[in-house]
């Protein structure tokens, strides 16, 4: 078998509605030297059976199955089973630009020291429209600390990695289906062999859940307690450092999601109160996010106690 330039890695659990137009943003690459590997993690939809199809018409695609296991198991068997040097994560219902591959090839060729690759992200609606949105993390420059709070790369869609900081490294922590990405380039960070840097460009397309459950957010804020105990196995002098500013900024974006989401006004209530309560000084160190994020969750709080005002709660399923 001739080894491709970039194994594309494909975890998918229930599908259907958008892996066709995932596939489709894939071969439509400017760089056709790839292979797709598509792991159906246990799926109850006609997600193996679009699989399938596509890859008896295109023999860079192959469909891997197995019971369901979790996001990370599934990119982990993918991995194992690709060939190419180069490895580019996908998620099901996201989508790439035509120069995605290109551009970060490119960005690999130039900057040998760069282990990890990423770049802007286009924000899109549930229905794939976009938000006119786009990410606005830093770029270059990044620390170990960067990682332990917030995701600057956004979404595993917006990775291409060279094989050689896998192989460093080692995979996802198959435990974990919250924070698992953030904890994986966190361990990278943390080995100072290879660089995480981003392109000034937008390349991949996200889409957005339309909803989320108090629960699914209580889980991920679960999540982020797993990676703080992961990392203490291998940074216990940086988690010591900045845990309290980092328990404060993830309880943040927690918070200003609860509020995008609409859940039960208290649960961004409890988000930004306990994290002003892990560090306070973040009113006064990122005023900005921290000051709006506070008067948003509390001026929804208000307007739901007044009847018919405002929804308490909306209907929703789990989040991105």
């Amino acid at each position: 078998m001739i080894q491709p330039a970039v194994s594309v890695i494909i975890p998918a659990y229930n599908a259907a509605d958008f892996l066709v137009e995932t596939i489709a943003s894939v071969q439509q690459q400017t760089v056709q030297d790839w292979e797709l590997l598509i792991v159906d993690d246990g799926s109850r939809d006609r997600t193996a059976e679009i699989a399938q199809a596509h890859q008896q018409k295109d023999s860079r695609i192959r469909l891997l199955r197995q019971g369901n296991q979790g996001v990370s198991t599934a990119r982990n068997r993918g991995v194992a089973e690709s060939q190419g040097e180069i490895i580019a994560f996908l998620d099901a219902d996201d989508q790439w630009l035509p120069t995605k591959l290109k551009t970060h090839l490119d960005h690999f060729q130039s900057q040998p020291n760069v282990g990890v690759s990423f770049a802007q992200v286009e924000i899109l609606t549930q229905t794939g429209a976009s938000t006119g949105q786009r990410s606005t993390s830093r770029l270059t420059g990044l620390k170990p600390e960067d990682f332990l709070s917030e995701n600057p790369t956004t979404t595993t869609s917006n990775w291409v990695i060279r094989r050689a900081v896998w192989n460093a490294v080692g995979g996802f922590c198959p435990t974990m289906s919250y924070s698992e990405d953030l904890e994986w380039l966190l361990r990278v960070m943390c080995t100072q062999d290879w660089q995480i840097e981003g392109i000034p460009q937008v390349l991949t397309r996200y889409r957005t859940s339309s909803g989320g459950l108090s629960a699914d957010l209580y889980r991920m804020e679960t999540g982020w307690n797993t990676l703080v105990s992961q990392a203490k196995t291998y940074a216990p002098d940086l988690v010591h450092r900045h845990f309290a500013k980092a328990q404060a900024i993830h309880l943040r974006y927690l918070a200003r999601r609860a509020f995008r989401l609409q859940v039960d006004s208290t649960v961004g209530v409890d988000f930004i109160n306990r994290s002003l309560r892990s560090h306070r000084a973040l009113l006064w160190q990122e005023p900005r996010r921290t000051i709006s994020t506070l008067l948003a969750v509390y001026g929804q709080h208000a307007l739901a106690q007044i009847p018919g005002q405002y929804p308490r709660t909306k209907p929703s399923q789990s989040p991105d």
